[in-house]
């Protein structure tokens, strides 16, 4: 194997990109304050000492909800490099685009209305 400048440039980035990223951590580790205070190691700071268990039970609503909104969020971001696109296309072809994705949105959100996906039931029958 011939050992080529752009090998050394590859090696120094490496070390670099180590360096980069230990250094702060050493750093971190070496000058943070050291304090071991019970109420520091308490799962949760707001102000208020936990009590109870920590296993309770959420309805499956709220992941119903949380599913939603990722498969919506994910659409918004197939939707936002059409639009940064779309400036630099020509004719209507991206505009007819969008409304027909913009359309079946829509006809998703109409369904899950339909099918009670938004009410909030006290329990849901399986």
């Amino acid at each position: 194997m011939i050992f080529s400048w752009l090998h050394v440039a590859i090696i120094l980035f490496l070390g670099a990109g180590v360096l980069f990223a230990g250094v702060p951590l050493l750093a971190s580790l070496l000058l943070a304050p050291k304090c071991k205070d019970e109420e520091l190691l308490l799962p949760y700071e707001c102000g208020l000492r936990p009590y109870g268990t920590s296993w309770v039970r959420f309805g499956i609503n709220y992941y119903f909800y949380a599913l939603l909104f990722l498969a919506f969020d994910v659409d918004v971001l197939y939707l936002y490099p059409v639009a940064v696109y779309y400036p630099f296309s020509e004719g209507f072809l991206p505009l007819i685009e969008i409304f027909l994705f913009v359309f079946i949105l829509g006809l998703a959100v109409i369904y899950f209305f339909k099918k009670g996906v938004f009410s909030w039931p006290r329990r849901i029958k399986v």
